[in-house]
């Protein structure tokens, strides 16, 4: 491939084609022959959408009868491959690939490797510029590049000829005007009703071939200024100000927004000829790119925040900063987005957005970070979103069930508003409950506890009436932040969620890292097999007491003359809680010599979640103060079922007897050493699964902040004497079908149960 320099020549010889006076078909002849000497290929081809279909319109090295005879359907071989996915194919060898369509009349068959891109105008592919070689060879990512920058002059070219109508070219996304629902994943729980607002729409770059580099380079750094200024802005907001985890997002901007090497990048994609906007976009998509070869979800989200950055960039430097928050809408919204940056959501006025819909998106994303912040319902991995939604669609997200409901009938709507109405009024129930006890109708006492991991999140606990924080994720600083956290940032973040509990107690559980939650900053598990069970959690913080020394100081300090609750994740074995207690024991010794206030007590627990552990609860519990069980992990570890997997998700039910014997086995145990036992997870939250854990004698419940209300409504309205006699007589009895009986019992007992 070429050096710079003689890329900068591709595409100077590209905008004489552009400017001459020669007729469409001739230009796309010339710019086929370009491509091919310029890459020492056989073949080079242009394929354009015309009537529906992708024509071959221009080629050199095939055979030219074809031309304006073949052609080929979206998505039919390579070629409809790469317009219908609007992504690039690299093949050594093309028969091989199963969407391989021959066509005799090319005389192609000669030919082994393939390489194409994609040819878009407004996020719609309207051609496919392709080439090939009779050897087999995989082509250089710097060729592949050097095609897409060629992909985009020819957008412009063809766009300027009228050889494609930019309308027929959309007509395959226009949105049908029939009602339609599609799924999605829940992201930040809640429903919500408006018209549908896309976020940003592409900018449309109309010219990519540069007449003065350095005027390029300007333009950029200039562009680069503004960027950096709205993000500082953005960081002094009052809304955002003072610490929190989107602070930590906003950190992380910041320090994409000053990246040198990031600009360096975008200067040398000038330096091949192309206009600021062009290599901005051309840097953009080989960041996209590896966005998509990426399975690490921390290191996706790094380019996806990047790749927000750059769409702001691009528009910052094109002028066209007419997002739609900047319109001022003053109308119920629903924001639809590809994938969102936290700093653009955070654009949005609060009133009017109502709801967020995402074709990408995921549950760790920064944005969902901020959404749950803001309280914004938010539903992701929406497929065919942008085919099936049209701006100013009336849309209905029910996050909860993973549904968008697209242009909604009338009885779609009444159920809305019914939905609407009656959970208005299960909160007003809930929150008349708010400073009621969770106290059974025959006089048990039940501590109800949130599960939390966000500094936001301690504000919940005066909302919604819990007797504390059962358990406090601190992964969740680590998880959002760039780098890793230092021990003062770490410090702040525990003290502030101390303070806003109070005299309530906070459970904090050291760091839980690894699996699905990985950060590149801590690396050594990354090629586990199976990460759930690998170099997680417990493991991973002995294996690194640096690690674990820090955070210990942070909570000890942060406690200073108070009760310090902390507890050790995915403990299996007796000797790693022990280790664990000593190391944090050593710590505070260290801080006393050295005159530094302690908390007034420390106590230590242990999370019950791996099987083998269970087995030695004899060995583990006089060494605890108290234990929790993460039903989770115990469940997919019980069951070998991993947790992620859609396919098992309903598979293994919660109130099978191989799971409640289990846990009555444990709550046995640890009510005869006399240590409290908590279960947290998702079955507690749930109220007919948490009244069968209430049965087995739990005392103590963690959950989510939203099912405090549900759940002490539950507990108010049982008989928990006869249901917990009825429980035990089932698990000693095998073949009842046990959640059917107790729903049975819950219903005869007028439990609350929504």
């Amino acid at each position: 491939m070429p050096p710079v320099s003689a890329a900068r020549e591709i595409l100077r010889r590209l905008h004489e084609v552009m400017a001459s006076r020669s007729g469409a078909e001739a230009k796309l002849g010339r710019v086929v022959r370009i491509v091919a000497e310029a890459l020492s290929s056989e073949v080079a081809s242009i394929y354009l959408l015309r009537e529906g279909k992708l024509e071959l319109f221009a080629t050199q090295g095939l055979a030219q009868e074809a031309v304006h005879v073949t052609r080929l359907a979206m998505g039919q071989g390579l070629v409809g491959v790469i317009a219908a996915r609007r992504e690039p194919l690299n093949l050594a060898e093309a028969q091989a690939h199963p969407d391989f369509a021959y066509r005799p009349e090319t005389g192609e068959e000669r030919f082994h490797s393939f390489a194409g891109v994609p040819i878009v105008r407004r996020e719609a592919a309207i051609g496919v510029l392709a080439v090939q070689h009779a050897q087999p060879r995989e082509y250089q990512e710097i060729e592949i590049e050097a095609l897409q920058t060629v992909a985009m002059a020819l957008s412009e070219l063809i766009h300027g000829a009228g050889l494609v109508d930019d309308a027929e070219a959309a007509a395959a996304r226009t949105a049908s005007s029939a009602p339609a629902r599609l799924a999605g994943l829940k992201l930040v729980d809640g429903l919500a009703r408006g018209l549908a607002v896309f976020h940003q729409p592409r900018v449309v770059i109309e010219h990519t071939v540069a007449d003065d580099p350095e005027t390029e380079r300007n333009r950029v750094r200039a562009g680069f200024g503004k960027l950096r200024e709205a993000i500082d802005g953005m960081m002094g907001q009052a809304e955002f100000a003072g610490g929190g985890d989107h602070q930590d997002v906003l950190e992380t901007y910041k320090m994409f927004a000053y990246d040198e090497g990031w600009l360096r990048r975008i200067n040398e994609a000038i330096e091949t000829g192309l206009t600021a906007e062009a290599a901005i976009d051309r840097v953009q998509a080989k960041t996209r790119a590896r966005m998509r070869s990426i399975e690490d979800p921390y290191l996706r989200e790094r380019l996806t925040d990047l790749d927000d950055l750059a769409n702001r960039l691009l528009r910052i430097v094109a002028g066209q900063l007419g997002a739609a928050a900047q319109q001022g809408l003053q109308t119920e919204m629903i924001l639809i987005a590809r994938n969102l940056g936290p700093a653009e959501l955070l654009e949005y006025d609060r009133r009017w957005l109502k709801g967020v819909v995402l074709e990408e998106g995921s549950l760790t994303s920064h944005v969902t970070i901020v959404a749950r912040a803001m309280g914004v319902p938010m539903l992701g991995r929406v497929p065919e979103l942008f085919a099936q939604v049209a701006d100013g669609d009336e849309l209905i997200v029910d996050a909860a069930n993973g549904a968008l409901l697209i242009r909604p009938q009338a009885a779609m709507i009444k159920s809305y508003t019914e939905m609407s109405a009656a959970k208005a009024k299960r909160a007003e129930r809930y929150a008349l409950l708010r400073d009621a006890p969770a106290v059974t109708r025959d006089g048990k006492r039940v501590q109800i506890m949130m599960n939390a991991g966000l500094a936001d999140d301690a504000a919940a606990l005066d909302a919604t009436g819990a007797d504390g924080i059962g358990l406090f994720r601190t992964e969740f600083q680590f998880l959002v932040s760039a780098t890793l956290p230092r021990r003062e940032r770490q410090q702040a973040l525990y003290t502030a969620v101390l303070d806003a509990a109070g005299p309530r107690p906070v459970i904090f559980r050291t760091i839980d890292i690894g699996g699905d939650k990985t950060v590149p900053y801590l690396n050594g598990g990354e090629d586990d097999e199976n990460p759930a069970m690998g170099w997680r959690a417990l493991r991973l913080a002995l294996g690194r007491s640096g690690l674990m020394k820090v955070q210990a100081r942070a909570l000890l300090q942060a406690a200073a003359g108070r009760t310090l609750n902390v507890m050790f994740p995915m403990v299996s074995e007796p000797w790693e809680f022990a280790e664990a207690r000593a190391l944090v024991e050593a710590q505070a010794e260290l801080l006393g010599r050295a005159g530094h206030a302690l908390p007034a007590q420390v106590r230590y627990g242990a999370m019950i979640e791996v099987p083998a552990i269970i087995e030695t609860l004899d060995e583990l519990l006089p060494m605890t103060d108290f234990v929790s069980v993460g039903t989770n992990d115990l469940t997919q570890f019980l069951f070998a079922a991993d947790r992620a997997n859609p396919r098992l998700a309903d598979r293994y039910d919660w109130l099978s007897p191989a799971i409640l014997r289990v846990l009555r086995r444990i709550i046995r145990a640890a009510a005869a050493a006399g240590k409290p036992a908590t279960v947290c997870g998702e079955m507690g939250g749930r109220p007919l699964e948490a009244l069968a854990l209430l049965a087995l004698g739990v005392e103590q419940l963690s959950i989510t902040p939203a099912g405090v209300g549900p759940i002490k409504a539950m507990v108010r309205s049982i008989d928990l004497g006869a249901v917990s006699a009825a429980m035990h007589g089932w698990l000693d009895a095998p073949g009842t079908d046990i959640r059917a009986a107790l729903g049975a019992m819950a219903a005869a007992q007028g439990a609350e149960l929504s």
